[in-house]
C-alpha cells in the first residue's frame, strides 16, 4: 500500500477480535477445493494470521507467506503460526510485492481490495507473482447488502456513516459487487465469480458482533476518522454503539451480509506487463 492508503479500521482490539474469528472454512471456502499439498501460497493482508495458518496446514509441506502492511498484527500472527514450519510472515506492499514473479501457485486476499484506492493495480501485481495457471483469490464484503432485523434507523445511520468514512479513506465499501469487474480490468479473462454470506443470529453471535462494532464505532481508527472529518459527533457514535447492543439482546435479532468472491486463473502464457521483468 502507498503512504496515502490507510486501513479504515486500524488495529484496535475490537477489529482484531473480528479478524481472529476468521478461518479458511468461514472466510475462504470458495478457495479450498483449489488447494493441494505442496503448493506455494501468498496471503496478502493477513492480519493476525488465522486464515493464513489454516492455508498452511492445508498445503503442507508447501510454503505459505503471510504479509501485512503494518507490523502490529504480525506479532500475533507469528504466535498463531509458531508450530507450522512451512509458514512465515513479513511486512509487505500489495502494490510492489517482494516475491519472485510467476512463482506462486495461489495468491489470496481476504477483505483487502475494499480498502485500496487502486484495487485494479493491486490485482495486476497479484497476477504477476502468480505462476501461469495459478490462482488469484479475493473475497470482500459488500456493505450495502448488510441487512438487519429488527429495523433500527440508528443502524441505518451507521450504514451511511460507514460508507462516508470508508470512501473518505480512499476505499470502496461495496467492493463485493465490483470484484469481477476489477479482475477483468486487471487482465484476467478466466474468472469464477461467486458469493457467500456471514449471518449472525444466535445470542452468542449477536453479542460478539454487537460488542465488537459498538467498540469499533467509538474507540477504533474508524471513530477517529469519523470525528476528525466531521462525519459524526461523539454523541452520535455513542448512540450507534447503544443501537448495536440493543439489537444484540433482542431474541429476534438477525444480521447477514453478502461477500463477493473471485477465483482468477492466470493465463498459461508467461505473465508480463509494461514494466518488464524485475
Amino acid at each position: 500500500m502507498t503512504p496515502s492508503d490507510t486501513y479504515t479500521h486500524g488495529h484496535h482490539d475490537s477489529v482484531m477480535r473480528s479478524h481472529r474469528w476468521r478461518t479458511a472454512e468461514n472466510s475462504a471456502a470458495y478457495l479450498l477445493s483449489s488447494l493441494q499439498s505442496g503448493m506455494s501460497v501468498l496471503d496478502v493482508g493477513c492480519g493476525p494470521g488465522t486464515i493464513t495458518a489454516d492455508l498452511a496446514r492445508r498445503v503442507a509441506p508447501g510454503s505459505v507467506l503471510g504479509i501485512d502492511r503494518e507490523g502490529a498484527p504480525l506479532v500475533e500472527a507469528r504466535e498463531i503460526g509458531s508450530g507450522l514450519s512451512n509458514l512465515r510472515f513479513a511486512q509487505g506492499d500489495v502494490y510492489s510485492l517482494e516475491v519472485e514473479r510467476g512463482s506462486l501457485d495461489i495468491v489470496h486476499a481476504h477483505q483487502v481490495l475494499q480498502h485500496l484506492p487502486d484495487p485494479v493495480a493491486a490485482l495486476v501485481e497479484l497476477r504477476l507473482v502468480c505462476r501461469p495457471g495459478g490462482r488469484v483469490a479475493s473475497r470482500d464484503v459488500d456493505y450495502s447488502t448488510m441487512t438487519w432485523f429488527p429495523h433500527d434507523p440508528v443502524l441505518d445511520r451507521w450504514q451511511e456513516l460507514y460508507q462516508a468514512v470508508a470512501r473518505a479513506a480512499g476505499g470502496e465499501p461495496n467492493a463485493g459487487r465490483r470484484l469481477l469487474a476489477w479482475a477483468h480490468a486487471a487482465g484476467f479473462d478466466d474468472v469464477r465469480a461467486s458469493a457467500s454470506v456471514w449471518c449472525f443470529a444466535t445470542p452468542v453471535e449477536r453479542d460478539w458482533w454487537a460488542d465488537l462494532w459498538a467498540d469499533r464505532v467509538t474507540q477504533s481508527r474508524f471513530a477517529d476518522r469519523a470525528l476528525a472529518a466531521g462525519h459524526a459527533t461523539r454523541d452520535e457514535l455513542a448512540a450507534i454503539a447503544a443501537a448495536f447492543r440493543r439489537w444484540a439482546v433482542d431474541p429476534d435479532g438477525w444480521v447477514a451480509m453478502i461477500h463477493g468472491e473471485i477465483l482468477c486463473t492466470t493465463p498459461r502464457a508467461a505473465a508480463t506487463d509494461a514494466r518488464g521483468d524485475r
